[in-house]
């Protein structure tokens, strides 16, 4: 599947960090399908770009999971694997884990506040099914949390493991993520970063990864998601 028009050619100086940002947008909406082949030649002429760059964005979504490579024969995108997902899942579980244990504590009026704005922002996107902004903000919600919790090892992986999921949450937002459910549990979360409860923080928040974990795996049972 080419890149849509409106995508093309990049305006701003041909960085290989825009390159990957339009790659891996690409490939979260599924402009990109799963098992694609991707030429870096057919990606720099589409994005007006030197092929270097191309090649550097591409190798970056290697070294994420979100391509595979065999030098010579074909790099694609890669295809969506239940146990990899779950297994992504189960990872990012324990570094939230991590982010909510020593963030909460450290949580100031400004945090809070932040937290508070960006849940309104996520309720706003969801009510209007806007799905790549409620991925967005679902993500600056809890960066908020990992930002307090100040542990840029955690931060950093996080970042490298979220595109993993938010392929599946685009495709099914509605099941997975766009529900009054989501919001509420951010408001829930709130109010017990702002009582300085990271026990029970930590435990609401593991629940929900929990319950998004066997909804994705329902997805795979049922076949409803391409592999």
């Amino acid at each position: 599947m080419p890149l849509p028009e409106y995508r093309v050619p990049l305006k701003r100086p041909p960085l290989r960090f825009e390159a990957y940002d339009v790659l891996l947008d690409a490939i979260i909406r599924g402009e990109l399908a799963p098992g694609e082949q991707i030429r870096d030649t057919d990606v720099a002429a589409r994005l007006g770009l030197s092929r270097t760059p191309v090649r550097e964005a591409i190798s970056r979504l290697v070294d994420v999971g979100l391509a595979e490579s065999k030098p010579g024969v074909y790099t694609r995108i890669t295809i969506l694997d239940r146990r990899d997902v779950l297994a992504t899942l189960k990872v990012l579980r324990a570094l939230d884990d991590i982010a909510v244990r020593d963030g909460v504590p450290a949580m100031t009026p400004d945090h809070l506040e932040r937290l508070r704005e960006a849940n309104e922002n996520f309720a706003k996107a969801v009510r209007g099914t806007d799905v790549m902004q409620a991925i967005v903000t679902d993500d600056l919600f809890h960066a908020i949390i990992v930002e307090a919790a100040e542990n840029p090892v955690v931060a950093r992986l996080i970042e490298q493991l979220h595109p993993q999921i938010h392929r599946i949450l685009f495709r099914k937002f509605s099941s997975l993520l766009g529900s009054r459910e989501t919001v509420d549990h951010h408001e829930q979360l709130i109010a017990l970063c702002a009582a300085g409860d990271a026990d029970a923080a930590a435990a609401l928040s593991a629940e929900h990864w929990s319950h998004l974990g066997v909804l994705i795996d329902d997805l795979f049972e049922s076949d409803h998601l391409v592999r």
